[in-house]
């Protein structure tokens, strides 16, 4: 049998091409008539909306790890004891529990002396008494509630919480807080760098400010594992803590602090603005800072709390009430 393909002619060669040109054109006319409907569809499904862009920050400055725990401990180093006037708003809830409940801001006093004495004074509104006074001496505190003749006293290590989450409020979260403590030569640290969006209180405007988190990690005891300890967020605008986020022992966010509008005390710039979350707990506090006054002498006594005859006293430590 003869395998011998036949010749294509010429006229053969023309009708082919002239179909190929046929199909193409109406293909061509079937693809533009496809996409008018299709954008007719999706016009209907679509919608583009304006986005506010933020502004760029005007000065950054820039940091590594070495200088970034200098600053930290600088500013720890440099402050001995506080002396403070402030008001003090409380809030207890949050998701878990489905509602928020906030208190009555009220005016009060906290003396600090380091490494970890502490005095914590509110007052009621327009009577001015004692609403409550807590102190510690580091290890040990007291906390009295005058308008329900009660004592509170424990450890600082919270043992057993207590299903208040307002008296679960421990000596420590102010002292973690209120100073941020330096970086020790145990510590691993790590630096990244971001940039956060917020908005500017005075002109309302969204404004880019680029940070950096230093983390700070320890190795666990008998063990190579590393937990963290804290990440201290720092402005890049002008090199300021604007939050620390603490850790327990477990990698458990147990504190969150964030500090606003500085203001320069002596030679100091120190937040007046202080706002801590407990996410555990499901409390905050607020502390708004009206005078300040930086290493004053402070005496044992003035962090001394005795507790008056004929108060209830309930030790978080044991359970026992007397």
């Amino acid at each position: 049998m003869d395998n011998k393909k036949e010749p294509v002619t010429r006229r053969q060669t023309s009708q082919i091409g002239s179909i190929t040109r046929r199909q193409v054109g109406l293909l061509a006319l079937l693809a533009v008539a496809s996409l008018g409907i299709m954008g007719g569809i999706t016009g209907c499904w679509r919608h583009t909306r304006i986005l506010e862009k933020p502004l760029p920050a005007s000065v950054v400055q820039s940091a590594n790890a070495e200088q970034l725990i200098q600053i930290i401990n600088q500013q720890y180093n440099s402050i001995h004891s506080l002396s403070a006037t402030v008001y003090i708003q409380a809030s207890v809830g949050g998701a878990a529990k489905g509602q928020v409940t906030d208190y009555t801001s009220v005016r009060g006093f906290i003396l600090l002396r380091k490494p970890a004495m502490l005095r914590v004074l509110g007052l009621l509104p327009v009577l001015e008494t004692r609403a409550f006074d807590m102190a510690s001496d580091g290890n040990h505190f007291k906390l009295l509630m005058p308008t329900k003749s009660k004592a509170i006293v424990g450890s600082n290590a919270l043992a057993k919480p207590s299903k208040k989450p307002l008296e679960n409020l421990r000596p420590a979260v102010f002292l973690d807080s209120l100073l941020i403590r330096s970086v020790e030569p145990d510590e691993m640290v790590y630096v990244t760098n971001s940039t956060r969006v917020t908005r500017d209180p005075r002109t309302r405007r969204l404004m880019e400010e680029p940070d950096y988190d230093l983390g700070i990690l320890r190795r666990k005891k008998n063990s190579n594992e590393l937990v963290p300890v804290r990440v201290i967020h720092i402005s890049r605008v002008d090199l300021l803590p604007y939050q620390q986020d603490v850790y327990d022992n477990k990698g458990t966010l147990v504190t969150q602090a964030t500090y606003r509008k500085y203001r320069v005390f002596g030679q100091t710039e120190f937040p007046t603005e202080i706002n801590i979350q407990r996410p555990q707990d499901e409390y905050a506090v607020n502390l708004s800072i009206q005078k300040l006054t930086l290493n004053l002498p402070l005496s044992d006594e003035q962090f001394h709390l005795k507790i008056p005859a004929g108060y209830h006293i309930q030790n978080l430590d044991t359970g026992h009430h007397n």
